[in-house]
């Protein structure tokens, strides 16, 4: 993700702001464009971005909850934002408990469109797409015993369960699962990547492709399931997998494939907005050594993404552990799993 300043008075500014602390402007992410803005008011409800003073627009409807701060696209008749259109079903927002969950929620979400934006991947809604449009259902589980609701991804339709904004429920499932990374974030880019599997691979052309490179997904994919809880992980699932859960089918390994690649990018964008390089003072060999100084989602290849993001990666777990803390990036990158990266890198620049 890129760094933001306060075009009125040079603040640096997070993606989540709403109001700049310094200066006290009202805030706003013009999606058209990319930029996070001052604003001034025109009255009613119309503001005046200073980035672009002559496309005054409002914001999106979700505003008046503090659940986003973007902009409608001028001109537009939607109530909604680019990313907002895509909500289904959002929580209870008279809940301050189901409020608060959906805020977070949407904090992750909109950072997820920043990425499929700077892609410019087809985003098409239901309405657009009654088949395979995207749509966000943000649910509850019942009050009642029964069914919990479960994460997960069903042709375009992405189901976030609720629960998964606390904090500490979200860290029980992460223990009892076993894994060692779970976020919002986390679920966002992988049910994503399930979405543009369908997208782009199946109905892309490049379907052999994907075959070749991830296994035959014409496999059954609950008995699948099965055997992975049953009889878990290869012993060597590390040489080629990006996770434990990725070695359940096809469409997991590249699921978890597509969501590292936009951890990996987006983090390096930010790096490389703060300036951030390696080179520790103990490598003579300059192994370990790296600067971003290129746009990781502009990048030529996979390889000059993962030459930027292993040493980076491993300065970064290094300062967390200094801390006491989880690593970072607690995953390994064999050269297999820098292939399957490499495959999705040539998907979303359409080189396939």
């Amino acid at each position: 993700m890129k760094l933001f300043q306060c075009q009125a008075c040079g603040n640096i500014l997070y993606f989540e702001n709403r109001t700049c602390q310094r200066c006290g402007h009202r805030l706003a992410y013009l999606p058209e464009t990319g930029t996070l803005s001052a604003l001034e008011p025109l009255g009613g409800h119309d503001w005046r971005p200073l980035t672009l003073p002559e496309r005054p627009s409002r914001f999106c409807v979700n505003a008046a909850y503090d659940a986003c701060n973007w902009l409608v696209p001028p001109g537009s008749s939607e109530e909604f934002c680019l990313a907002c259109r895509h909500n289904g079903t959002i929580p209870n927002v008279s809940d301050p408990s189901q409020l608060q969950g959906w805020r977070q929620i949407e904090n992750a979400k909109h950072r997820l469109f920043y990425t499929l934006l700077r892609w410019n991947l087809p985003l098409r809604t239901r309405s657009e797409d009654p088949t395979h449009g995207l749509v966000f259902h943000f649910l509850s589980d019942p009050p009642a015993a029964g069914p919990k609701v479960m994460t997960g991804h069903d042709d375009g339709v992405i189901t976030i369960a609720l629960v998964e904004a606390d904090d500490a429920e979200r860290e029980k499932r992460r223990r009892a699962m076993g894994e060692p990374y779970r976020t919002l974030m986390g679920h966002f880019r992988h049910e994503i990547g399930h979405h543009y599997w369908d997208l782009l691979v199946r109905d892309g052309g490049v379907l052999d492709a994907c075959r070749a490179m991830f296994g035959d997904d014409s496999q059954d994919y609950e008995d699948a399931l099965k055997r992975h809880y049953a009889g878990g992980t290869p012993p060597d699932w590390q040489d080629h997998y990006v996770s434990a859960y990725a070695t359940t089918h096809p469409w997991e390994d590249f699921a978890e494939t597509w969501a590292h690649y936009l951890h990996i990018v987006d983090t390096l964008e930010m790096a490389s907005a703060f300036g951030m390089q390696v080179r520790p003072l103990l490598d003579s060999s300059g192994a370990l050594a790296a600067r971003v100084g290129f746009d990781p989602y502009e990048a030529d290849s996979i390889q000059q993404v993962v030459d930027a993001w292993l040493p980076f990666v491993f300065a970064i777990n290094s300062v967390n552990r200094a801390m006491g803390q989880a690593d970072l990036y607690p995953f390994v990158l064999a050269p297999p799993v820098i292939a399957k990266l490499g495959f999705i890198h040539d998907l979303v620049h359409r080189r396939l």
